[in-house]
């Protein structure tokens, strides 16, 4: 006995991909221009109306101007021809730029959306997603809805028009000979709708196995260090090799669906057309109708025809789109986790850089049984210096991380200058805060642009004035094109420690009253360190400071320092006297300065 699916989630989103409903998700963006729309449905119009006054002008040629003598007569339905030829090219060279314009702007809207509401999920959703796959998204999905958007939304209505004015047409020149092509028509669309359930099922899975292929390759090549390092390009080049197979035999699989439904649509019209045919030179050879009136109905049952064999093509093209659609629309229904309230609170103003976490917990949405912090409690007055101490993966960056607020806690308060972050804009309060990774993010534009990185309007002056008090300006000046110097991806060209330097000048530049060190110095030399800890507590004036570290020696002189252990506070206080206590902090300390510093 076959299993019933018991999911509905499933069974319903079965039930989408087997319709265009998807399509509709694209509405707004198309209404967005309803001068082009209009001009374009016009076009349209106006191409069918003279495609369908052909076998009139056909008809009277026929059945007058080649049963008369008067050669002027059969001149003047000529000139009538050409004079709709000219129309149906005009009306079709419109048709053609309007349809397309709209598909080329549709795509760029849709795609400036997504990348937009991308940029506004949190980490929790790249926690659980591939950006990869999100790229994908953004560009292949988008590249399949342009043709829906332009060029097969309006064939898709063009051939309608032509197929509906069509039959109205045939049942007006013979209703005999139309009652056998309206009994044919079951005939034919029935078959081509079920074929077309195929074409959208391998349509989707064409797709998602594209994606997990780019979200393979991307994965890999932003890691190529990594990769070479180890040795690992063979493997690499194997396993996308096999996602590359997938996904062609995926496409492929599709290319033949939509084969048989272009095979299935054009066998059955064309036996459709033979067997009407048949049966009006019969009727001709009778005398039932002329030959003229026969002919103009072979042409509209040509019309029908043709438009019918389109709509399947245009069809499946539909329903490759709908599948695109569908992965995007789903992309867009994802609601930030993270976002400002309606109506948020104000932050005091001049901002001050007090900050409190009051009794705050949180797990992250991987590891739901193991909290990253708990029951956490501690406040920072402003101008203060805090260190935060522990071994990986105590929680340390996570304060940071619910401090910027990428996340927000399970329970507790996090307070900024007074203010629970959760009723305050989530822009005003990161504007707060300057922060200085470990992991530095460097992007493929000049040195400048990336210490302006979140500081827009700074001048280059202002630029060079943050990079001298982060001791980077001497290397910057010595590159090719100093301040001008492109950097590769990930900011490739530069060493760690110069990384560090410009992700320090970046933050210096954003003058907020808080500033977030998460091992600022991790990877200086001794030297630069020296350099780069003097030009920090010259910055850390006047500005409240939270710094991570597991080298001891760079918060020695932090007005306090919070140990932390498995998610709890477990020390408060400074260096002397945690050394003092015989603690956690006592122990990492004689580690690294041994007992008699330690002392």
């Amino acid at each position: 006995m076959k299993k019933q699916n018991d999911n509905p989630g499933e069974a319903e989103a079965a039930a989408k991909r087997h319709s265009l409903k998807p399509l509709m998700g694209l509405k707004p963006y198309v209404m967005r221009y309803r001068g082009v729309l209009a001009g374009a449905g016009v076009a349209l119009v106006v191409s069918a109306v003279a495609m369908l006054s052909v076998p009139l002008a056909v008809r009277r040629m026929i059945d007058h101007g080649f049963a008369g003598t008067d050669h002027t007569l059969i001149g003047q339905y000529f000139v009538m021809l050409i004079a709709i030829g000219i129309v149906l090219a005009l009306a079709s060279s419109s048709r053609f730029y309007f349809v397309n314009w709209l598909g080329e702007r549709v795509v760029s809207d849709l795609r400036t959306d997504v990348f937009a509401h991308l940029a506004r999920l949190g980490p929790a959703f790249f926690e659980r997603s591939h950006s990869g796959e999100m790229m994908s998204r953004l560009t292949a999905d988008t590249t399949q809805i342009k043709a829906a958007a332009g060029t097969a939304l309006s064939q898709l209505l063009r051939n309608t028009i032509m197929l509906v004015g069509a039959l109205v047409m045939m049942l007006v020149t013979s209703w005999t000979l139309s009652l056998l092509v309206l009994v044919a028509i079951p005939a034919i669309v029935l078959p081509l709708m079920a074929y077309g359930k195929v074409v959208r099922k391998k349509s989707r899975e064409a797709q998602d196995r594209l994606a997990g292929a780019s979200a393979y390759a991307a994965e890999n090549l932003s890691a190529v260090r990594t990769m070479q390092a180890f040795g690992h390009e063979g493997e690499v080049s194997r396993r996308y090799g096999v996602a590359v197979e997938e996904a062609f035999q995926a496409a492929r699989q599709r290319l033949v669906a939509r084969a048989g439904l272009t095979a299935v649509a054009i066998g059955l019209v064309t036996t459709s057309i033979v067997a009407v045919m048949w049966y009006g030179a019969s009727s001709v050879v009778s005398g039932e109708i002329s030959a003229g009136r026969l002919s103009q109905f072979v042409l509209y049952a040509v019309f029908a025809a043709g438009a019918l064999a389109e709509l399947a093509e245009v069809w499946g093209e539909m329903s490759q789109a709908a599948g695109a659609t569908e992965r995007l629309m789903e992309l867009l229904a994802v609601a930030p986790e993270i976002r400002s309230p309606a109506k948020p609170v104000a932050l005091p103003t001049p901002p001050r850089g007090q900050v409190a976490f009051e009794n705050v917990s949180f797990h992250y949405f991987s590891r739901p049984d193991d909290a990253a912090l708990d029951n956490v409690s501690f406040e920072i007055a402003a101008g203060e210096t805090v260190a935060l101490v522990g071994p990986s993966g105590a929680g340390k960056s996570t304060i940071f991380s619910l401090l910027l607020r990428f996340f927000d806690p399970i329970s507790g308060v996090i307070r900024v200058d007074g203010v629970d972050i959760r009723q305050a804009d989530v822009e005003e309060v990161r504007a707060r805060m300057a922060l200085v990774p470990q992991d530095v993010a460097l992007f493929a534009d000049t040195v400048a642009e990336n210490i302006r990185y979140g500081t827009r309007g700074a001048s280059l002056k202002d630029v060079e004035a943050a990079a001298v008090a982060a001791h980077a300006d001497k290397f910057i000046r010595a590159l090719p094109e100093g301040y001008a110097t492109q950097l590769g991806e990930r900011g490739v060209t530069l060493s760690g420690g110069q990384r560090q330097r410009i992700a320090l000048a970046r933050a210096l530049l954003r003058e907020s009253p808080i500033l977030l060190l998460d091992e600022a110095t991790s990877a200086l030399d001794a030297e630069s360190e020296q350099d780069v800890q003097k030009a920090l507590e010259d910055v850390m004036v006047g500005r409240t400071t939270l710094v991570i570290a597991h080298r001891l020696a760079t918060v020695k002189q932090a007005d306090r320092i919070i140990v932390i252990e498995d998610g709890r506070i477990v020390e408060v206080g400074d260096h002397r006297s945690l050394s003092q206590a015989g603690g956690l902090y006592g122990r990492l300390a004689e580690l690294q300065f041994g007992l008699e510093a330690a002392e």
